[in-house]
């Protein structure tokens, strides 16, 4: 059984164990638990996975009825839990993180089932710091985290990413081809996540004509939630922009990328060491705990990416990126560092570790 869930940096991962297991396994059987109503009720399906959903949510910073309600949603998804548990009657069960894991594992740990969890970020998230104690093994994205978790159950694995991410060489220039792009020119990647962050889209259209007079092609995943919008405003800028609500072949883009833009969540940071793209960070303020800032200074501390604060990004980020592809020169040393830090084969050396338990 996998839990977990909630955001895509939880759910993607998920699935990537999941795949690993299959093509690792001519016989296995995997349920899926999330949350009813978010997005792992739609995506795992998707994937081709069963799930199962919980009536659970988190625990909000601020008085609400949602609040008021979490004991109640507490107890009937430990109930549900433990039905689940007795029904499938699993042989290990691996969290993801999010709160959607918390009821499923803490029901596992106290039959003895074998738990591992998987983090994905550098800073642990308050589910998976909780149920630590009863995991067996806990797989790590990054190194030093001791500090949250007992030292003997750590292996550092990465974090899984999808198989389609990683770079053709050969497929190149049909992915300008795909873009409609000039393979010749300096192009600038932007993503924000599939819902789009106004940070980096406002820093963008205010850049569009330093763009544009730097003859810089520009690929914009704006987000569902902003796109009509930022398409209105984005005309007579000038300029070659490719404008996305949501790219879809996203290792076309990368492949046509010389420098990116992202948000630093886990599962954007895996896919750029994969990738091996020189970056620029502007880590979301709005995420628990400041995580993504801490996701984002453990690649600054290995000179393997360059990071611009959220509140410092209409002035600064534009000409940050102009000035890195001017530098050829400063894209070699991130991509070669960001590149070392990748962990290529993340879902298959998860996997293996859920294999053990079972074995054990």
């Amino acid at each position: 059984m996998i839990s977990g869930g909630g955001t895509g940096g939880h759910i993607y991962p998920a699935i990537s164990i999941a795949q690993a297991l299959k093509d690792m396994l001519q016989s296995v059987d995997i349920l899926f638990v999330g949350a009813k109503g978010k997005m792992e009720m739609k995506k795992v399906p998707e994937a081709g996975f069963e799930i199962e959903g919980l009536w659970i949510s988190g625990i909000q910073r601020k008085l609400s009825a949602d609040n008021l309600m979490f004991p109640f949603k507490l107890l009937s998804s430990i109930r549900q839990a433990s039905k689940l548990i007795k029904k499938f009657n699993p042989d290990v069960v691996v969290g993801v993180g999010g709160y959607a894991s918390g009821p499923l594992l803490y029901v596992a740990g106290k039959k003895g089932i074998p738990i591992l969890i998987q983090e994905q970020n550098s800073y642990a998230g308050l589910t998976n710091k909780w149920l630590s104690k009863s995991a067996r093994t806990i797989c790590v994205a990054h190194e030093g985290m001791e500090k949250y978790f007992p030292a003997n159950k750590i292996v550092v694995t990465g974090n899984p990413v999808r198989k389609t991410i990683k770079l053709n060489p050969n497929r190149k220039a049909e992915a300008f081809k795909h873009f409609e792009l000039d393979e010749f020119k300096p192009t600038l990647l932007v993503i924000g996540g599939s819902l789009g962050a106004r940070t980096l889209n406002e820093s963008v259209l205010d850049g569009l004509e330093r763009l544009a007079k730097e003859d810089i092609q520009l690929i914009w995943q704006c987000g569902g939630y902003y796109h009509d919008e930022m398409k209105g405003r984005v005309e007579d800028k000038g300029g070659k922009v490719i404008l996305k609500d949501f790219i879809f072949q996203m290792d076309f883009a990368y492949a046509c990328a010389d420098v990116v833009i992202s948000r630093a969540g886990a599962l954007s940071i895996a896919e750029l060491m994969l990738t091996g793209k020189p970056s620029i960070l502007v880590p979301s303020p709005n995420v628990a705990e400041d995580h993504q800032t801490i996701n984002a200074k453990a690649l600054v501390d290995n000179d393997a990416a360059e990071m611009v604060k959220d509140n410092e990004a209409m002035d600064k980020l534009i000409d940050e990126a102009i000035a890195l592809l001017k530098d050829k020169d400063r894209q070699q040393k991130l991509s070669k560092n960001i590149g070392a830090m990748a962990h290529e084969n993340a879902a298959m050396d998860i996997a293996n570790e859920v294999v053990k338990l079972v074995e054990e």
